[in-house]
């Protein structure tokens, strides 16, 4: 049995509720660790958050929810 592996996703999200420069590790910090994320990159001045993952092993609402524990509101963002 072979196994496909699942396509890289990447996501952007608009977060709100920046207050400084280390806003932006907390994120970072709680997005990387869920399954299959790649790689996050938080703009402090623009508030948008990219993400690049397995959408097989996690999915836009559990980003969301992982930016809301780190303090933030999300949503996705269309380009």
């Amino acid at each position: 049995m072979t196994v496909q592996p699942s396509a890289v996703t990447r996501s952007v999200f608009r977060a709100e509720g920046f207050s400084c420069p280390s806003c932006v590790g907390k994120i970072e910090k709680q997005v990387g660790r869920l399954p299959g994320v790649q790689h996050v990159t938080v703009k402090f001045a623009s508030g948008r958050v990219e993400v690049s993952y397995d959408s097989g092993l996690t999915s836009t609402d559990e980003i969301v929810a992982a930016i809301a524990k780190a303090g933030y509101t999300a949503t996705l963002s269309a380009f």
